[in-house]
Parts: C-alpha cells; sequence; structure tokens
C-alpha cells in the first residue's frame, strides 16, 4: 500500500497542491482547471485511448461500480468476515400464493458486469481507508495502484482521468470537490451529497470548472426510463396528478435505537478518514460499513439510498420543478439513528400549467394505498402515476413499465437511448463531452430526495412546510433551515473554485 492506515489515524490537515492544473487565461484573467486529459492539446488521446479510473471507498457500492467499468483481472472473492447482513424483515399473516417467476421480474440489468469480459477504462488506482474490507477489490485489480488515503492519491497521481466515489454520503462531497480542483473527472454515487448546500456547491463547481461528472443513478439511463417518459408525454395516462412511490428500505438498523459503545479500531481501518467531516465518535462496526446509512450522522436513510432510482423518471417524464410544499410523519427516531417507516407528500407546480401535482414516498415496510381501479391481486410496484385517462407503474430504477389498465399501446421512441452510466462515464471522458446524468440534472433530483429529510426532522412542528427553493430557504420555520448544512469538523473543507 502507498499509505498505511495505522500511521494516518490522526492525521485529517492533509493539503495537496493544485499548482499543476491550475493555469491563467490571460484574456479572461480568470482561474481554470484544467483536465489532464486535454493537457495535450486538440487531438490528443490517452496511449490506450481508455480513461485511466481511480475508485475512492471500493468495498461495496463503489467497487460494483468499478466492476462495471473494467472486467476484474482476478477474480477475488470478499473475505467472509466482512459481509453485511441485510435486515430483511417479512410480513406474518395471510400469505399470497406465490406466482410463477418470471424473466421479467429479474433484477435490471443496469451494467455490463454480466458479460464475460469488458473494458471501458484503465482502472489506474485504488483507494479504501479499509484494506480488510476492501480487500477483494484490491486483489481483483493487481495492475492498479494502491491507497488507503484519497489525499496522498489525489497529489501523486497526475494520470488519473476520473474518480469514482463509493464512499459513505457524508464524504461525498469532501472527496468529489477536491478531485474536481485537481482536474479529475467525478463520479459520485447516489446521492451527490449528504446536504443541500454541498450539492448546490458540487453544481456549482462542476459549471465553473467544466469538470465531466456524473452521478450514480443506474436506472437514469434505462429502456424503461425512457418508455415511461415517452408515454406520459404522449398522453397514455392523460394528464397526470398524483405519483405514489415507495421502498422496502431500510435494510439496515434504523429508528428509535440506542447508539452502540465504542469500541478499539481494528489495524486495517484509517477511521478518522473515515470519519472525514463527521463529528468524532467512536468506532463500532455496527455503525461503519452499509450501516452507516441509517446515521445522521453518515447517511441519508431509505431516500437516499433508493429515492433517485425511483424519483428520476417522474421528475423527468413530468418535468418537475422543485416542490413547492412538503411534509412528513414518521415513525419516532432519535438524533442518531432515522426512523423506521416514513409517510412524505411533495406538492409541485403543475409545469403544464395552473394546478398542483402530489407526489408521495413510502418506506420502512409501508406501501401507498391501493386506488381502487388497482384489479385484486396485481402487485403494488415501486411508482405508480394516475392520470385522467388511466394509470402507469414501473418498479425501481423504472424497470418494466405497464399501463392501467393493460392495453397494447406504441408510441414511435423519440429519446436517445444512452448506453449504461458506467461506459457513458468512461466515453464522456474520452469524447471530451458532458454525461448523461451530470450535476446540472443529478442536483436537481437530490435536493427533492434530501428535503425529505428536512421535513422529518420539523415534522413535530405540525405545519406543511413551504420551500423557497430560488433562496434555498424554508419560509414558514426558520428552524428547519439549519438542516441544509452542518458544521464540519476542524481540519475539513471543500474545495475551493
Amino acid at each position: 500500500m502507498s499509505s498505511n492506515a495505522n500511521e494516518e489515524k490522526s492525521s485529517n490537515s492533509f493539503k495537496f497542491s493544485r499548482r499543476e492544473f491550475i493555469g491563467t487565461m490571460a484574456a479572461a484573467s480568470a482561474f481554470t482547471i484544467i483536465p489532464r486529459s486535454v493537457m495535450g492539446g486538440p487531438g490528443y488521446t490517452a496511449p490506450s485511448d481508455l480513461p485511466n479510473i481511480a475508485g475512492i471507498g471500493i468495498g461495496s457500492q463503489g467497487g460494483s461500480d468499478i466492476r462495471q467499468m473494467c472486467t476484474p483481472e482476478v477474480e477475488a472473492k470478499r473475505d467472509p468476515s466482512t459481509n453485511v447482513k441485510f435486515l430483511m424483515q417479512r410480513y406474518g399473516g395471510i400469505q399470497p400464493k406465490r406466482r410463477e417467476f418470471k424473466q421479467s421480474d429479474a433484477v435490471v440489468q443496469t451494467g455490463d458486469a454480466g458479460k464475460k469480459t469488458f473494458k471501458y477504462a484503465n482502472i489506474y488506482a485504488l483507494c479504501d481507508v479499509d484494506t480488510k474490507y476492501a480487500g477483494f477489490m484490491f486483489a481483483s485489480y493487481p495492475k492498479a495502484k494502491q491507497y488507503t488515503d484519497w489525499r496522498e492519491m489525489l497529489d501523486k497521481e497526475k494520470e488519473i482521468d476520473g474518480v469514482v466515489i463509493g464512499t459513505p454520503d457524508h464524504n461525498h462531497a469532501i472527496i468529489a470537490t477536491n478531485a474536481m480542483a485537481a482536474g479529475k473527472a467525478v463520479f459520485v454515487e447516489k446521492p451527490m451529497a449528504k446536504t443541500i448546500y454541498e450539492v448546490r456547491y458540487l453544481r456549482d463547481m462542476a459549471k465553473k470548472t467544466g469538470m465531466i461528472t456524473q452521478m450514480g443513478n443506474q436506472g437514469h439511463n434505462i429502456e424503461g426510463t425512457m418508455r415511461t417518459m415517452e408515454w406520459i408525454k404522449a398522453g397514455a395516462i392523460g394528464d397526470v396528478k398524483e405519483v405514489h412511490m415507495w421502498s422496502n428500505r431500510p435494510v439496515w438498523p434504523q429508528g428509535y435505537l440506542t447508539r452502540p459503545e465504542a469500541q478499539p479500531v481494528p489495524d486495517n481501518l484509517n477511521f478518522d478518514l473515515w470519519l472525514g467531516p463527521a463529528p468524532k465518535k467512536g468506532y463500532n462496526p455496527d455503525t461503519t460499513h452499509f450501516n452507516w446509512r441509517g446515521l445522521w450522522d453518515y447517511g441519508t436513510g431509505a431516500m437516499g439510498d433508493m429515492g433517485a432510482h425511483t424519483f428520476d423518471a417522474p421528475i423527468r417524464a413530468l418535468g418537475l420543478g422543485m416542490p413547492i410544499r412538503i411534509q412528513a410523519t414518521t415513525t419516532p427516531y432519535n438524533d442518531e439513528f432515522l426512523p423506521l417507516s416514513e409517510f412524505v407528500t411533495y406538492t409541485f407546480k403543475n409545469p403544464k400549467g395552473s394546478g398542483e401535482i402530489t407526489v408521495t414516498w413510502s418506506d420502512g415496510g409501508i406501501k401507498p394505498a391501493r386506488p381502487k381501479e388497482l384489479e385484486a391481486d396485481r402487485e403494488l410496484r415501486e411508482a405508480l402515476y394516475i392520470g385522467t385517462k388511466g394509470m402507469l407503474m414501473h418498479g425501481t430504477h423504472g424497470a418494466n413499465p405497464e399501463l392501467i389498465p393493460n392495453r397494447d399501446y406504441s408510441v414511435k421512441p423519440t429519446l436517445e437511448r444512452p448506453d449504461n452510466i458506467y461506459k457513458d462515464f468512461c466515453d464522456a471522458i474520452r469524447e471530451h463531452r458532458k454525461a448523461k446524468n451530470d450535476f446540472e440534472f443529478a442536483a436537481k433530483l437530490t435536493e427533492i430526495m434530501l428535503l425529505t429529510n428536512i421535513a422529518v426532522a420539523s415534522q413535530q412542528i405540525n405545519t406543511e412546510l413551504i420551500y423557497d427553493a430560488e433562496n434555498m430557504k424554508i419560509t414558514n420555520c426558520e428552524e428547519a433551515n439549519k438542516y441544509f448544512s452542518y458544521q464540519y469538523r476542524d481540519g475539513w473543507e471543500l474545495a475551493k473554485f
């Protein structure tokens, strides 16, 4: 390893140099951050014509993202002792007859990992604060340079074209801004960041610097999402007035829980760097890998995990802006853990003219009420659109849309069918163009998602929050505005631009 976890546990003040990437444009008297891929001038291509990608936070979803960009050189297996356990809670009572499994029930393929071999990028470097948890990924790409500290990697490795960030939510913005400041394209897992302030900062920095960006929202580019958009815009179900979404998450601990006591930090983990800008609290394995999603300090709950996959299609199909009102009701929770179950209502202006569109979100085992038009025994899927001429349902990631009642319906495809988000990101770097799900759109989607937790935190005041998106402000509850950002731990800050 190029940096040692034990040696760095107390260090959080590393400052990397940006001098190689900052140039002065005399004509404009402005600073410009220049990507490595264009340093050679017009017509420059990397020797292999493939971008050099570095992964940061590769022990879980970030590792999956890397595997979708390049087939592993070695088929390494995860250390069984690092496996995480999903908290799957089943329903008792009367059980329905299980229908025969159909191919359409299969998990949506949102990348090419099922292919025998493919290579959209060179996996140039890999970085993770936990050498044991991510050990299988280091072993999978033995030619990649190995790091435990992303700051050191960005400072040393000038040949990197883009980074893939798969860390916990609270570290997304810190790493992404520093990567962009270093002239790297950025792929960051959903949600873009932990707070709305960070999301807007990332969006504005990407726009100002011209960096190529992509959020890890796999359903953004799939066929089902495109078909949903075309059907809605063609009037297949008339004017849509309601959308109801739900998720089976969380599958990790949430609710009115006691934070487990601190334990000694294992030698394989740089816990101080894992904490990053978050408050200094003790280590416990039950609040780190995977389970961090349920804690206010690190995660954004069920909406942060699955909201992008379900909310993406309605926002695009209906042309929704920011909600003007939002309210939430949940099961009890405390200052450590998010609630186990939520029901959230968003009100949007109808972009077609007068009137409003109501969107709801349910999680933690709660589903929306079944409309009377939905025939008996028909399973309620993750997104239901109710229009004046019928209904439409699709699964998470926009998968397999269907009209209700069932009928033959087709429209001429009018939307581009882009490659999956992994290939698209790599090709965008190689072709010097924007990725399809860049921060301009992803910021809007993520901001809507993160408003959920502000509504959750404000539910005890017994009023519907009114949102002034232009000024990033809740206008009828000043206390709610403190949730748009938080105070970073000393030694941590977003990179300037």
